[in-house]
């Protein structure tokens, strides 16, 4: 296959696993990273790396002159949204003005196909806690509107040059490579899942729920859970529909199934065998009581089915991994 793949932020938790799919489905991909919360040790199959900041308009436009990319996977951004509240200007400059740069160049260089990754922050509240691709757009955080700022110049790029895309909007991330060759490292991590296998593994002393009180079945937060290497290999679906010929879009990637914050602590609890201390807080401001997908068009568009929607199976994989971190000599 002549045709050669960039992916940005490709050293990443979401990103190296993408890689590593593409690299195993006969692709050649070179990763663009910064290694601010990336590792280079996540690109397993010893794809290319080219340090360098997005900010960094020669040497990005450097790497377009040397490899003629065809297809651009884009996922290099700050995503904390509680930090994007106290800190929006680092996230309208990582993740609305680099991806602008991102965008100059690939129209420069004639890219043909762009695949984002986007999120379900952009909905906000989504009436009745379920989100279409229909839906409201109105997020409430800056992470959000940076996002949702890119996707609108993404698809505003792609009406008036010869470049289509697809605009993933992930729901709640969780797992790892079920062969624990990479996962989540993110030092701050937020994670629901990883941050309660720490606790399980003694590196927390407690975990907090943040509001029981919610007009859902337990009183807490629910959320749609999806399994990394079913979010990855969405991208590679993406790819081939862009490759076929489809229109540009935006597609919701989750499995339609919300699990309280309850439920995931309980079931942590189980496959780690360890009975970790959890206390109960107020609500934090701005989390919705509930946020699930619709999610069809994915499935109808591109054929994509889940493989791992299954939460314990989800929260094994990542307790694997982060047993796997812990046992790591400290550097």
């Amino acid at each position: 296959m002549s045709e050669t793949i960039l992916v940005t932020g490709g050293c990443g938790y979401i990103g190296s696993h993408v890689v590593r799919q593409l690299s195993e489905s006969g692709h050649r991909v070179v990763v663009y990273d910064n290694l601010s919360t990336g590792f280079p040790n996540a690109l397993v199959n010893g794809e290319e790396l080219i340090l360098a900041d997005l900010s960094d308009t020669a040497a990005l436009n450097d790497a377009f002159q040397s490899h003629r990319f065809s297809t651009v996977l884009h996922f290099a951004a700050a995503i904390i949204a509680p930090e994007s509240v106290s800190l929006p200007l680092k996230y309208y400059g990582n993740n609305t003005r680099n991806t602008l740069g991102l965008l100059e160049t690939c129209v420069r260089h004639r890219v043909k196909r762009f695949i984002f990754s986007s999120t379900a922050a952009v909905y906000g509240f989504p009436e009745g806690g379920v989100a279409a691709e229909e839906s409201v757009l109105a997020p409430i955080n800056p992470y959000g509107t940076s996002k949702l700022m890119s996707e609108w110049m993404l698809r505003d790029t792609c009406a008036a040059h010869d470049m289509k895309y697809v605009a993933l909007r992930y729901f709640n991330v969780a797992g790892a490579d079920p062969l624990a060759r990479m996962g989540q490292r993110t030092p701050e991590a937020t994670h629901l899942i990883k941050v309660a296998c720490q606790a399980a593994l003694g590196m927390r002393e407690r975990i907090a729920i943040y509001g029981t009180d919610y007009p859902t079945p337990d009183g807490t937060g629910v959320r749609d859970y999806i399994h990394i290497e079913d979010l990855a290999s969405a991208h590679l679906h993406a790819l081939t529909y862009l490759e076929q010929g489809g229109e540009p879009t935006a597609m919701n990637v989750g499995y339609g199934r919300g699990s309280s914050v309850r439920e995931v602590l309980n079931l942590v609890k189980e496959v780690s065998g360890v009975d970790f201390r959890v206390v109960e807080e107020d609500r934090r401001p701005g989390d919705p009581a509930s946020l699930v997908a619709r999610a069809e068009r994915i499935g109808e568009l591109t054929g994509w089915k889940p493989r791992h929607n299954d939460l314990r199976g989800i929260i094994a994989d990542a307790w694997r991994w982060e047993s796997k971190l812990a046992a790591l000599p400290k550097q």
